[in-house]
């Protein structure tokens, strides 16, 4: 019984975690392919240009406007993922990979009035390529290990 308990506060402290570094590799990914897009927002003022803190004043809260309201609907269709993955001790990299794919891009079809400001998350192949990174991310901390039920060493009775 205190195995059980210790493994459960175990899930606890990292699933939440995992959370944490998948949303880290999305936002990475997102930074990493939107450098172009930065850029154009640069080179239609010439002003920024020459102004860097201005820059990032003008296209840092965009982009992270953007990109709170993107996770905002992408964030719970992968948090019933990862408690379907949790509840049915599902470890397979492929359903954490899926399901961050498939949040990302269902959270890209939910904020399609967010896609006309110019640039920024036009491209549904780079969200889902978040998601991808964010699936992996998680899995690589908590997925590999979900269901607290259930743990990974455990023998099969036959």
């Amino acid at each position: 019984m205190t195995e059980v308990i210790l493994r459960l506060l175990l899930r606890l402290v990292l699933v939440p975690l995992a959370a944490m570094v998948a949303l880290a590799a999305a936002g990475a990914m997102l930074v990493v392919t939107q450098r172009d897009a930065f850029r154009a927002v640069l080179a239609a003022d010439p002003q920024a240009q020459e102004d860097y803190v201005f820059a990032l004043m003008v296209a840092g809260p965009l982009l992270v406007g953007l990109m709170s309201t993107w996770a905002h609907y992408t964030f719970v269709p992968a948090l019933a993922g990862a408690f379907v993955a949790e509840t049915f001790a599902i470890r397979s990299w492929m359903f954490h990979v899926g399901n961050g794919a498939l949040s990302a891009l269902l959270g890209w079809t939910l904020t399609r009035n967010l896609r006309d400001q110019p640039h920024f998350l036009d491209n549904p192949t780079i969200l889902v390529a978040a998601g991808i990174a964010a699936g992996f991310g998680y899995w690589l901390i908590a997925g590999w290990t979900a269901g607290f039920w259930k743990p990974v060493g455990a023998r099969r009775e036959n």
